[in-house]
């Protein structure tokens, strides 16, 4: 069945709330977790999971995910049939952009006629979580599924941002809403809901069908949760397929975080600095792949005051050079350096990043190419921050990429 699976990753969105880190670059780009970039998790998955011909639909600033793609996933081999391979707008519908979800399918149909595919599994390029699709494929044939929708339990104060389904014993979709303002509880949990998490296996067939049957429509959104699933629920067979219960070798955890807001993205990072961490990257035969420059390995020195270089419960990538300062509860990507008895707590540093002598960084994210003067204080007075600076919701100060000191 995984040889006659083609599968898409949606990867052309906005990624508007997580400015500035993707004013330069795509959401699934943005980098996560001190070495990958979150577009390597779903990547992660289909390598697992046994598929080998995916497609990734790109359409913003698409040349970091582009080049991220050729570095790190150029792995299959194409005299087997076997590709990894980015797929920009090719106007052959017409001359205008990706408009939706199924509309970014639909202007590659062409590329779905000529696979010779039997499933369609769609996926979403800006999710952390681990999973494997073998075993939702398999559910969706043992079901004799026309679509087959992976779902898990929200809290019902959550719900409003996802699509909700309601299910009948067999697992059966009866009814889909995407985002309503009053969520369907489940029927023995008042407190939760039955969310989508915009992974889908389609029968090849039926998608073509239905793309095509969707273009046609004058009221339509092109979009999978607003139009396609609705529309299919009560004609064709949907079934929901439980996150977190696979029968493959990942073991599920359950962990699946949409990192869109930079608050969710922060927070995400700094689950990985829990003593026993929500998300497993350590497990030996699910590991997550990326490319990875060759660099120094990480070292911490004496600064000129004698101090020594420090860093606890933090993650610390190559090429960092931590001299006499001191970081705590933090994640450095490649090649930061970390001046003498300066201070980081509590942030994210990408690559690249030299942070001056005697600096105090305190709950930030800082993009790449950053260099921060000595002694300069960042996340303490939020005012002050403000006027420099993005600041999230919950007080995260953002320094957008090659941001100059005055």
């Amino acid at each position: 069945m995984l040889d006659k699976t083609l599968t898409i990753i949606l990867a052309g969105g906005v990624g508007s709330r997580l400015a500035p880190l993707t004013e330069h670059r795509a959401k699934p780009a943005v980098p996560f977790g001190g070495k990958y970039r979150i577009i390597d998790f779903t990547l992660a998955n289909c390598l697992h999971s046994g598929l080998r011909r995916v497609l990734v639909l790109t359409q913003y600033k698409s040349h970091s995910l582009q080049k991220h793609l050729r570095d790190g996933w150029s792995i299959f081999n194409p005299e087997l049939g076997e590709y990894i391979t980015p797929v920009p707008p090719q106007m052959r519908v017409g001359e205008r952009w990706y408009s939706g979800t199924a509309d970014a399918i639909y202007h590659n149909l062409y590329l779905l006629e000529r696979s010779e595919a039997d499933y369609v599994l769609v996926l979403s390029g800006d999710h952390i979580y681990r999973m494997d699709y073998a075993a939702m494929l398999a559910a969706h044939r043992a079901n004799q599924a026309a679509v087959t929708v992976a779902c898990m339990q929200v809290p019902i104060d959550e719900a409003k941002a996802f699509g909700v389904m309601r299910v009948d014993a067999e697992q059966r979709v009866v009814d889909f809403q995407e985002k309503p303002a009053q969520p369907a509880t489940l029927p023995d949990d008042p407190k939760h809901a039955l969310a989508s998490m915009g992974i889908y296996v389609f029968s090849m067939e039926l998608m073509l069908d239905t793309l095509r049957a969707d273009d046609a429509r004058n009221d339509s959104e092109h979009d999978f949760g607003k139009d396609i699933l609705p529309r299919l629920i009560g004609e064709q067979r949907v079934f929901a397929y439980p996150f977190g219960g696979e029968t493959g070798r990942v073991t599920p955890d359950r962990y699946w975080r949409d990192v869109g807001t930079l608050d969710a993205f922060y927070q995400a990072n700094m689950d990985l600095l829990e003593p026993v961490p929500p998300l497993n990257l350590y497990q030996d035969d699910w590991t997550i792949r990326t490319y990875q420059a060759q660099s120094a390995p990480a070292r911490t020195v004496p600064g000129t005051s004698g101090n020594e270089g420090i860093f606890i419960n933090s993650i610390v990538a190559g090429g960092t050079v931590i001299a006499g300062g001191s970081v705590q509860h933090s994640i450095l990507f490649p090649n930061v350096y970390i001046g003498d008895e300066a201070e980081v707590h509590d942030s994210i540093v990408f690559n690249s990043v030299h942070i001056g002598d005697g600096t105090r960084i305190r709950r930030c994210i800082i993009d790449k190419h950053v260099e921060v003067p000595a002694g300069e204080r960042i996340g303490f007075d939020i005012e002050k921050d403000r006027l420099r600076f993005t600041v999230s919701e919950d007080g995260v100060v953002v320094v957008p990429k090659g941001y100059k000191f005055a």
